[in-house]
């Protein structure tokens, strides 16, 4: 357990971990959301839907941190934002699942988008290094609610390397289907976490976490 010092620290770089984060998924998904209108792609509009979810965590994670130094505003912080959390990827999955299936079945053909495939890319390389950052602070403060929103930036990771394959195959070899068939394979993975945020667990996938049960 984290001294009152360390607890101080620790939480000081969260926040600004959390204002980085928060910065990255707002530039995310204003590019992600218009690349994802222009291009009439499921998976992309998804994925910009899920960086303004992410804004939400975010800002649940922040009044987390702030709350730290008191150990009665810390619980209830824990179990709101681990409440928020888990909403959020729910409702993401619930968007996400809508619009793939909606697409599949009118048989809508998104456009090639590079603005896309490039910030899949970037996604990829960034979020894997500010959820293992975040992942080291939760740790420290004992937060699961902070676990639970390391995670969704892992998630994010994820869902970058589930939307470039997509957007590659449908420039590549030109199947339009892969796109919400992309979007369907979040699908699982946040329905997921959104339940075992709303019970208060977080699974954690790494190997410097641990599983945390509420």
């Amino acid at each position: 357990m984290a001294d009152d010092s360390s607890r101080s620290a620790l939480a000081t770089r969260g926040k600004r971990l959390a204002w980085l984060t928060m910065a990255w998924n707002s530039l995310e998904a204003v590019i992600a959301l218009v690349a994802g209108a222009v291009a009439g792609s499921v998976a992309l509009t998804g994925f910009g839907v899920d960086s303004v979810i992410e804004l939400t965590a975010g800002g649940a994670a922040m009044w987390r941190l702030h709350a730290d130094a008191s150990p009665v505003r810390r619980e209830h912080a824990e179990l709101v934002t681990r409440r928020i959390v888990g909403g959020a990827f729910l409702g993401l999955a619930l968007y996400v699942a809508w619009e793939a299936v909606a697409t599949l079945l009118t048989r809508r053909a998104p456009d090639v988008s590079v603005t896309g495939m490039v910030l899949a890319a970037l996604s990829l390389l960034v979020m894997p290094l500010l959820a293992r950052a975040k992942r080291r602070v939760a740790t420290g403060l004992s937060s699961r609610a902070l676990t639970a929103e390391a995670m969704q930036t892992d998630v994010c990771a994820w869902l970058s390397a589930i939307l470039l394959a997509g957007l590659v195959l449908r420039a590549t070899l030109g199947w339009w289907w892969a796109d919400p068939l992309a979007g369907l394979a979040m699908v699982p993975l946040l329905v997921r976490e959104g339940v075992e945020g709303l019970r208060g667990r977080e699974t954690c996938g790494c190997a410097d976490t641990c599983h945390l049960e509420g």
